[in-house]
């Protein structure tokens, strides 16, 4: 059993919690809503904290699941941060989609306190989550990963190393760079299927079995085409990521002309209203214009 610190009980966050507590882990959380920090306690026991810092007391092992690189710094640092009341020795584990800017510049203050970190973000979305079948791409030291992964294996189906800090939030953009495409040649085939006057369900049966299947086709399609878009992963996070990719690229020469133009169709579902909708929403774009 290890003393754990969950801070961050959003979609994926929340599950998450529950299965190290079901792994029988000793858990402490905390979320900047305390009601659904006592929420997850009520349903899975261990304790709440006040501040990310009272909650990280006495933790062997600290983990994150918050929004963007500014909601990871207000959890790690300052008075209240988690690395104010970590011990030496102990160990950040975060699952945050960031930045590998500030990855990098938390590895730097971790390990100047004696604390381990491994950038450690996940793809699977909130199913994934709850059915403890994420994919988990980590950067960090290797032996700080290898005393990780052996937590990270109660709720992943897949969790590797990839190289040195940063290099988990660098997979994590090739992951959102790849799923941009897909979307949206996935929404374009099926609204060009529209236009035709085919029977979009018959057409998706018979090309997912072939090259064009993917994990979007099986597990969108129809949703895609009974126009419901309320499947975990949103616009808004998706446009965070993005930009994430975007700025990225621009550091380091990576040419990325569709992303930059799938980007701006994601702009234009917020603009409908979409920004809590998922990222299939492309299609209902397409079928808009």
């Amino acid at each position: 059993m290890t003393k754990i610190t969950f801070l961050g009980l959003g979609v994926m966050g929340y599950p998450i919690g529950g299965h190290l507590a079901r792994a029988g882990h000793e858990i402490t959380v905390y979320n900047r809503t305390s009601a659904k920090a006592s929420s997850w306690a009520s349903e899975h026991g261990g304790a709440t904290g006040a501040t990310p810092a009272e909650a990280a007391k006495r933790a062997e092992m600290v983990m994150a699941c918050v929004g963007n690189d500014d909601d990871l710094r207000s959890v790690c640092l300052g008075p209240d941060g988690a690395f104010a009341a970590m011990a030496e020795g102990s160990i950040f584990v975060d699952h945050t989609t960031v930045s590998a800017a500030v990855t990098r510049e938390l590895y730097d203050v971790a390990n100047a306190k004696g604390i381990a970190f491994v950038d450690a973000p996940v793809s699977g979305g909130q199913a994934g989550a709850e059915n403890g079948q994420l994919s988990i791409m980590c950067g960090g030291d290797k032996d700080d990963f290898d005393r990780v992964e052996p937590v990270m294996a109660f709720y992943s189906k897949l969790c590797r190393r990839i190289g040195e800090s940063g290099a988990g939030q660098m997979t994590k953009m090739c992951n959102q760079i790849a799923i941009a495409g897909l979307v949206q040649g996935l929404s374009e085939a099926m609204h060009f299927a529209s236009k035709a006057g085919l029977d979009g369900s018959s057409v998706v049966e018979v090309i997912s079995q072939g090259a064009a299947g993917s994990w979007q086709m099986s597990n969108r399609s129809e949703t895609m085409l009974d126009d419901h878009f309320e499947h975990g992963f949103a616009v808004d996070w998706m446009r965070k990521d993005l930009g994430i990719c975007l700025a990225t690229a621009d550091e380091n020469g990576a040419s990325l002309p569709v992303t930059a133009l799938v980007d701006q169709f994601y702009k234009d579902v917020q603009k409908m209203g979409g920004g809590r909708w998922d990222t299939s929403s492309l299609f209902k774009r397409l079928q808009a214009l």
